[in-house]
């Protein structure tokens, strides 16, 4: 069991930037760990995730504007986020799943762990 602790979300004029924290309640190390975003009565979506090995990927709609990390010391996922748009607005959640041997699973419902949520809005 691990629990996981959002925080950082904010609102922000568009062009603003905010950092996104998932604090886990143990170590992460090896396991998957993303970022998801919710807009109201839209489909959550997958923004980024890190495999155990380190790897990251982004999502078409935030490659060069937001950038995920790990640092496995502090057990902490990190997002931030630059050069914001209204479309960015939405509830960000941060999961973790360690049954694919630290691969991400394709499908948010794959997921076991996830945290509260935090919500960021960003102003046009």
């Amino acid at each position: 069991q691990v629990q996981l602790v959002e925080s950082g979300g904010g609102s922000v004029p568009a062009g603003g930037s905010l950092r996104l924290s998932c604090a886990a309640s143990r170590h992460t190390f090896g396991a998957c760990m993303a970022w998801f975003r919710q807009a109201p009565g839209k489909e959550r979506e997958g923004v980024a995730s890190v495999d155990g090995d380190g790897t990251t990927r982004h999502a078409e709609a935030v490659k060069g504007r937001f950038t995920i990390s790990k640092d496995n010391a502090k057990n902490t996922l990190y997002l931030q986020m630059n050069t914001l748009k209204p479309e960015d607005t939405a509830v960000y959640y941060c999961a973790a799943e360690a049954s694919y041997g630290g691969s991400c699973p394709g499908r948010w419902q794959s997921f076991g762990y996830w945290g509260q949520g935090t919500q960021v809005t960003v102003s046009s």
